[in-house]
């Protein structure tokens, strides 16, 4: 099988990078988030400076139970803007979710802090 390549491929890889984003969107608001992953992945590849699709492929995997890879995005969301509350959130809740609550709650705490929430 060495050579070969999936004819769905094409279809998740198709079209300028403004229309896989919005097929990508489509896919995770219909809860299709194996999908709206698999047309991330390039997009995020093509263009690494943009942190919505990155973030996005972040929450795909999250919903998808694929949380060591909503980790690492999440990570490198937050490597390009430290101050990005939501992702600071999200990585918190990937790490609830692993079982590292420890490692959750600076995050937790700050994601509240540059949300403005200074209740917790």
């Amino acid at each position: 099988m060495t050579g070969q390549t999936n004819p769905n491929d094409a279809y998740y890889s198709h079209g300028t990078a403004a229309d896989r984003w919005a097929r990508a969107q489509l896919f995770f608001e219909a809860k299709e988030y194996d999908r709206a992953a698999r047309v991330l992945t390039g997009l995020v590849d093509e263009v690494p400076e943009q942190l919505s699709p990155r973030l996005l492929l972040a929450r795909s995997y999250y919903h998808s139970a694929q949380l060591g890879k909503a980790e690492t995005e999440l990570r490198s969301v937050l490597e390009r803007s430290p101050v990005e509350h939501y992702a600071r959130l999200m990585l918190g809740r990937t790490l609830e979710r692993q079982g590292r609550s420890s490692e959750a709650a600076p995050h937790l705490r700050m994601a509240a802090a540059l949300s403005g929430d200074f209740s917790g």
